[in-house]
């Protein structure tokens, strides 16, 4: 796969023909992996090469801000799995204010001269220039072919991002790696963070979301992975002796630990600005995990973000949430989720 950024490409910088579909696809759920499909397999039909434009920040980011729907996935989370499905291309289209001033025929010429489309698959109800002016009929006009495949349903309501960020705050994580088709989880590097944790005894590593906000906020179970190198190359490194005994809680993925994760904004803790953090404690070890690239999977919903009135407090509390996820972990020797 290639990563494109649409303000750098000019018609000096031909592409291959290609077959394209446009979208935020936050998520890249079932219904993005079914225009993906289709994509594919018109582009070996037509011996074509396929490409998919998303646009960064998102539309409603843009316009909204940080009133804008929390994000599912980030840039970096979506050219992952675009890649994993097969895409030759995925083309970032910088959204600002040039960008949304776009005619819809200027649009089309930017398909045309820039992508070299000739193919579109596109949403049914797909709408792009100044104002929503184009469609699907409008292209056909420009002289693309264009498929248009009708929105796919689970239990025959829409998978949408938006369900899926509904399914994600109530905590139903069966359901959201249904309409997924994968669990969910949360990519990004450990990063330093202001080392509360150490202080009341609950250190934990602060992984960078790369998102204005995320779907969820609360306490959970879960798994986590180190993506470059496996915990244990990482863990037999550090470990002397007497720290062997301090090597975690074995998760339920391979070369996976089982953590307590907080993602929320902190409310107990004095902020000037509160921002959100994802962050985990793992029991039982100890280590230094900074600078890893890991995968966050949530297993399972406790509750939600409470404000402690005190350190003390918010100790005791972090004390019972950890006992009962530790208990979660001894109950459950398999997540059937996990590996559908």
């Amino acid at each position: 796969m290639k990563l494109l950024r649409l303000h750098a490409l000019t018609p000096h910088h031909q592409l291959p023909p290609t077959v394209v579909t446009i979208g935020n696809f936050d998520g890249v759920h079932l219904g993005h992996q079914a225009m993906i499909a289709e994509l594919k397999n018109i582009a070996k039909a037509q011996q074509l090469h396929s490409l998919v434009m998303i646009f960064e920040p998102q539309p409603l980011e843009f316009f909204q801000g940080s009133d804008a729907p929390p994000r599912i996935s980030s840039l970096r989370e979506k050219v992952e799995l675009l890649t994993e499905l097969g895409v030759d291309y995925v083309a970032v289209a910088k959204f600002d204010d040039a960008f949304r001033g776009m005619s819809a025929l200027e649009f089309a010429e930017l398909l045309k001269h820039q992508l070299n489309a000739k193919s579109l698959v596109l949403g049914d109800d797909f709408h792009f220039g100044k104002n929503r002016s184009g469609d699907s009929d409008f292209l056909r006009q420009q002289g693309f072919d264009v498929t248009n495949l009708h929105t796919v349903n689970h239990d025959a309501d829409r998978v949408s991002s938006t369900r899926i960020r509904e399914v994600l705050q109530q905590g139903d994580f069966a359901l959201a790696a249904q309409l997924l088709g994968r669990p969910y989880s949360i990519t990004g590097r450990v990063v330093y963070g202001d080392q509360i944790g150490r202080t009341i005894n609950f250190p934990t590593i602060n992984v960078a979301l790369h998102r204005h906000k995320p779907c969820l906020s609360g306490i959970y179970a879960v798994d986590v992975q180190s993506l470059e190198r496996p915990f244990s190359q990482v863990l037999a490194t550090q470990h002397t002796d007497q720290q062997s005994s301090q090597s975690g809680i074995k998760g339920y993925l391979p070369e996976s630990l089982y953590g307590a994760g907080h993602v929320g904004t902190r409310p107990a803790i004095a902020q000037d600005t509160p921002e959100w953090r994802l962050e985990v404690h793992f029991p039982e070890l100890s280590a230094n995990l900074y600078g890893l690239l890991v995968r966050v999977t949530f297993l399972h919903y406790l509750h939600g973000e409470k404000n402690y009135p005190s350190l003390q407090a918010l100790q005791d509390g972090i004390d019972d949430d950890v006992m009962q996820l530790k208990k979660f972990r001894d109950d459950n020797d398999s997540i059937d989720f996990l590996h559908q």
